[in-house]
This record gives structure tokens, C-alpha cells and sequence, in this order.
């Protein structure tokens, strides 16, 4: 990786992994696992360490940030202080452009009398909830251990310890789940008037519990067509209250909406903090080692703890450009990829993008490529085709 590589006046943001969750839902493949058993202290100096390695780095030193994202799992169970001290300890070590926007993942049941006050006062300035339903039944389904009480209670502590930037996160096609309880849960969400909504269609993936089952026939999921109908549902009623619907699956009041995955789907540069983090920046792609015990191990030994990298030619960039690029309702900037890769867009893909013009999937108008309103829905389908 080297310095003149990197635009340090391009937007970059700084991601945080921290993997423990109470429990594993059943439709999670994320690099998370149960927190018992492990200990989270040597987790976050390790961590720790990471960082101050990472924040000496001169392409680091010489970058300034605009975004803090910590994920997970469920950063919060590591307590509000000790997570508050995280996020302090990041800011000092690296420079953040003012007001950055920073992000912490949580679940309902996760957030202690003094977690949410604790982390305003550390900076935090936008709280992404994990509610998924709010329908108790299917919170049951896929394993998630709080109830729909508990998330509408989530939303109001964090109201109360000052927050005024809220998303919620919600999944349709899951288990037991039909275009009313959607539609309720959507509705329970909407009256509790947070300014972003993140909803997701439900990925069965391969190896969890929930993908197991529906191999073997033990599950109700809703039809090809009701989940049509739910994603038809869910693009009216965010419009109909004042959400403006700006990535496939995000949806921002007042143009709330958040910049560090904004900075991801533009395929901007970001470094990647924690197990199984994963850094893009100055045409690399460098992964952490996804274990915890193993990347503590690594930290500790004076290691870095990679467990793989990989440099991106300037097409393999254009290509992830322009996939992710198409996933925001703005759509892509022709010239502006010309300028960025010096690859022509046309000359790229040639006959490819007829073909799906011709089918009314993406849309070429002055200088933008974008999927139209009949491509939104095949989404994945178009953006296989550009791969």
C-alpha cells in the first residue's frame, strides 16, 4: 500500500467489528457468536492495539475521517463504558473531519440504564437499533430474544437519552410472516417516527439453522408473490410518511441518511477495525482474521492480524463501482467513473447494457446510469449480469 495511492481528500471511514452476541439467531451469517465463555476485556485491548498500530501508519496519519461505524453482532453488550472509552480512545487516534458522523449497532435487549447516555457522551450521534419484527411470534421463529415490547421500549430509551438519529432495522419474507404482520411491524416502526429505516428481504443462508430447516421442509416462509406484495407495500407507506427511499434497502427522513454506507456503496476507501473486519482502501482489499481467540492471539504476538489481501485491479474496482453504485436510487455518474478508472462504460460492457435497457431494468439518461423502477425489484438478477 503506498501513500500516493490514496485521494486524502476523499471521504473515508473507519469501521469496528465487535463480534459477541447474547445468542446466534438462527438466520444470521454474519462473523458473530455467543459471547459466553469468551472474554470481551482482552477482546477490546486487543482491539486497542490494533488501532494504535493502524492510526500510525502514514497513509492513516495523513487521512482525515468522516464516519465511525461499530457493528457487530451487538457492540453494546460490551457495556456502556467500556464501549464509551473504545469510541474516545478512536477518536484521539485518528482525524476525524468535525461532527463526524458516528454509528453503534444495537439489540433491544442489550442496552443498560447507563449504556445510551454514556455513549452520547462520547460522541455517538446515530444508534442503529436491531428490531427485525415486532411481532413476538416471529421474533420467535428466527431466535431473537427480545420482544416486540422491548424493541418499542429500545426506541424510547434512546429518545430519551437524547438521540435524534434512529434507524430501525426490519426484515420481510421471515418465517410465520405474512403482507399483514409486515405491514403491522412497518406500522409499529413508523409511529415510533425514527428518521431512517433500514428493511431487508430475508437471505436463507447456507450453514445456518434457518437455511437448514427449510431444507428440510420445517418452515413457513411467504411465497415468491406475498413477498412482491410486501416489497410494493413497504415502497408506498415509507413514501406516503415522508421516507425517501435512497438505497434498495434504506430509507432516510429528511434526508437523514447515512453517510458510512453511502461512502461503501460509492465504493470509497475505509479501514477495518476488529475480527473479521474488512479494510478497502488505496486498492487493496485486507480482511482481519474472523476468529476472535485467534485474532487476540495475533495482536498480542506483535502481528498483524490479516487473515488475507488482495489488490484490486482499476476494472475489478470499476466493476464493484458500479454494482454498488447502481444499489442507490441516484445511480452512477458515466463520466465520473471515466474520470475515476479511465474505462469507458459503454466499451466495457458493451451489448450487456442495451439488453437491459431494452427489458426496462436500468435507465441511461444524460450522464446517469440507474435501475428503473421495474429493476429495483431484480436487482440482484441486473447486477449479476454486470459482475
Amino acid at each position: 500500500m503506498r501513500p500516493t495511492d490514496l485521494d486524502h481528500n476523499q471521504q473515508a471511514g473507519i469501521y469496528i467489528h465487535i463480534p459477541y452476541c447474547r445468542s446466534k439467531c438462527d438466520y444470521c451469517s454474519f462473523n458473530s457468536l455467543a459471547v459466553h465463555g469468551h472474554d470481551l476485556n482482552a477482546y477490546l485491548a486487543a482491539l486497542t492495539r490494533q488501532a494504535e498500530r493502524m492510526a500510525n501508519y502514514h497513509w492513516t496519519r495523513e487521512q482525515s475521517f468522516s464516519t465511525l461505524f461499530i457493528g457487530g453482532g451487538t457492540p453494546t453488550i460490551l457495556g456502556g463504558k467500556p464501549l464509551a472509552g473504545l469510541i474516545k480512545k478512536i477518536l484521539e487516534l485518528f482525524n476525524f473531519c468535525p461532527e463526524p458522523e458516528i454509528t453503534v449497532e444495537t439489540n433491544p435487549n442489550t442496552i443498560a440504564a447507563d449504556t445510551l447516555p454514556r455513549l452520547k457522551e462520547a460522541g455517538v450521534n446515530r444508534l442503529s437499533i436491531g428490531i427485525q419484527s415486532f411481532s413476538d411470534q416471529i421474533l420467535k421463529e428466527i431466535s431473537r430474544t427480545h420482544t416486540g415490547a422491548e424493541g418499542q421500549q429500545a426506541v424510547e430509551l434512546a429518545r430519551q437519552a437524547g438521540f435524534d438519529n434512529i434507524n430501525l432495522d426490519l426484515i420481510y419474507g421471515l418465517p410465520a410472516q405474512d403482507l399483514c404482520a409486515m405491514e403491522s411491524s412497518l406500522a409499529t416502526a413508523m409511529d415510533l417516527a425514527p428518521q431512517h429505516l433500514s428493511i431487508y428481504e430475508l437471505m436463507l443462508e447456507e450453514g445456518t439453522p434457518l437455511a437448514d430447516r427449510a431444507k428440510q421442509n420445517r418452515l413457513q416462509l411467504p411465497s415468491e408473490d406475498e413477498i412482491a406484495d410486501m416489497e410494493l407495500m413497504i415502497a408506498e407507506k415509507t413514501s406516503v410518511h415522508g421516507f425517501a427511499r435512497y438505497e434498495i434497502s434504506n430509507f432516510a427522513k429528511n434526508n437523514m441518511r447515512c453517510t458510512h454506507n453511502i461512502n461503501y456503496w460509492k465504493n470509497g476507501p475505509y479501514l477495518g477495525l476488529g475480527a473479521g473486519a474488512i479494510a478497502g482502501i488505496a486498492g487493496m482489499r485486507i480482511a482481519n482474521i474472523s476468529d476472535p481467540t485467534i485474532y487476540i492471539k495475533a495482536v498480542n504476538a506483535g502481528e498483524e492480524p490479516f487473515s488475507w489481501a488482495e489488490y484490486l485491479t482499476p476494472a475489478a474496482r470499476f466493476r464493484e463501482t458500479v454494482i454498488m453504485g447502481l444499489r442507490m436510487m441516484e445511480g452512477i455518474s458515466i463520466t465520473g467513473l471515466q474520470k475515476r478508472f479511465d474505462i469507458d462504460l459503454f466499451n466495457y460492457y458493451g451489448d450487456i447494457l442495451d439488453i437491459l435497457r431494452k427489458k426496462d431494468l436500468i435507465i441511461i439518461e444524460d450522464d446517469n446510469l440507474r435501475l428503473t423502477t421495474n429493476g429495483l425489484p431484480l436487482a440482484n438478477q441486473v447486477l449479476r449480469e454486470l459482475v
